[in-house]
């Protein structure tokens, strides 16, 4: 009886035991790894560059005062159409008390020397007429009286154009301020009541308007110096408008600065570009704006997506694993390849891969075991 009380306790746990190993073994056995696959096809690339900048007239014309003084009256606005002529601002002259009393002074000086150079011309004159002096001496005498009644009006003028800004009391020569181009005013930073200085060889002076024509706009901008080398006067670019979506506009690099700047340790080259600005676009002074030019262009070239790419640890070098066989053998061999220009999607395959190849995906695909499945579904 204890025989087999013993036979049957040792069957019971040689089952259990293989039991407990079938179970073992196949919760923990793997599904077979699929790998997906794709072929090399014929596309083009182009590898472009995004400069960020923005859009701002060709020319920006500053208008100063040829005189100092106070802004009286202000007749335009920011936005106006102006042409060439047309009056912005009146400026009223405000004298200095110092000038105008010295030129006051120089005025009185030329009537006292005007006044004694008339009585010699009068009292030789007399003797001329005479015959008691010569010619000569009676000439010598009216030209110094001529230089006097020149002086006179000298000074006057210059008194009048201390006080009043013109020097024969019309203020329309230096005290109107005018538009010098056709244009669109963009700033008028001062306001009526401001005082205002002239421009001359030793100050820029106030600037009472800046004028441009909207018509003519270029783009400003940066690339970096990777990508600089790259770029030819000439090459086409796309604009796109921070302030108005949806539209683009084409342009073409004119300037390509031959010295660059650093900014935040890159080294950036400034570029200008001429934008064709179609009348039904109305583009403000300023706006931001990205260009995007292409760089490299290549078309009808053997590409595979970039993904695919696998880089050798050692030497950097790409390569690939290429299907030995059918694909539903899961068989694979690594394949080098030379690659040439990428636009982040696809990549150019030199040599190494023909377009019947079959290139191993990096993701692959792995059925859920089913006590994996069981336990999220817990």
């Amino acid at each position: 009886m204890n025989k087999i009380v013993k036979y049957i306790l040792i069957g019971v746990l040689v089952l259990g035991a293989l039991w407990a190993a079938v179970f073992f073994i196949k919760s923990n056995s793997k599904s077979a790894i699929t790998y997906e696959t794709s072929q090399p096809f014929i596309s083009s690339i182009e590898k472009k560059t995004v400069a960020t900048g923005k859009v701002v007239p060709e020319d920006e014309i500053e208008i100063k005062p040829q005189i100092s003084g106070i802004i009286e009256k202000i007749y335009l606005e920011e936005g106006a159409k102006v042409k060439a002529g047309d009056l912005i601002a009146v400026i009223k002259v405000v004298p200095n008390e110092q000038s105008l009393n010295q030129a006051s002074g120089r005025v009185r000086n030329a009537e006292l020397a005007l006044n004694n150079a008339k009585i010699e011309f009068d009292r030789n004159k007399k003797l001329f007429d005479k015959g008691v002096i010569s010619s000569q001496d009676f000439n010598n005498i009216q030209l110094t009286y001529n230089q006097a009644e020149q002086e006179l009006n000298n000074a006057k003028a210059d008194y009048q154009i201390i006080r009043r800004g013109s020097a024969g009391g019309s203020t329309s020569a230096n005290t109107n301020i005018r538009a010098t181009v056709d244009g669109t005013i963009l700033e008028i930073p001062v306001e009526e009541g401001f005082q205002v200085i002239q421009s001359n060889n030793f100050n820029d002076g106030t600037t009472i308007a800046t004028i441009a024509d909207l018509s003519r706009m270029i783009f400003e901008g940066k690339v970096d110096e990777g990508e600089v080398g790259k770029l030819k006067l000439g090459t086409p670019l796309k604009i796109s408008l921070g302030a108005i979506e949806g539209v683009e506009l084409d342009a073409k690099l004119r300037f390509i600065a031959p010295k660059g700047i650093e900014e935040t340790g890159a080294v950036q080259f400034k570029i200008e570009a001429d934008v064709d600005v179609t009348d039904d676009i109305f583009i403000r002074a300023g706006y931001s704006a990205n260009a995007s030019m292409v760089l490299e262009k290549k078309e009808d070239i053997l590409v595979i997506p970039e993904a695919l790419l696998q880089f050798d640890k050692e030497t950097d070098k790409p390569y690939v694993e290429v299907a030995v066989g059918s694909v539903d053998e899961q068989k694979f061999e690594r394949r080098d390849v030379e690659t040439g220009i990428s636009d982040g999607v696809n990549v150019e395959i030199i040599s190494g891969l023909s377009e019947e190849d079959k290139v191993k995906h990096w993701n692959k695909t792995e059925p859920i075991k089913k006590g994996d499945e069981e336990t999220e579904e817990e």
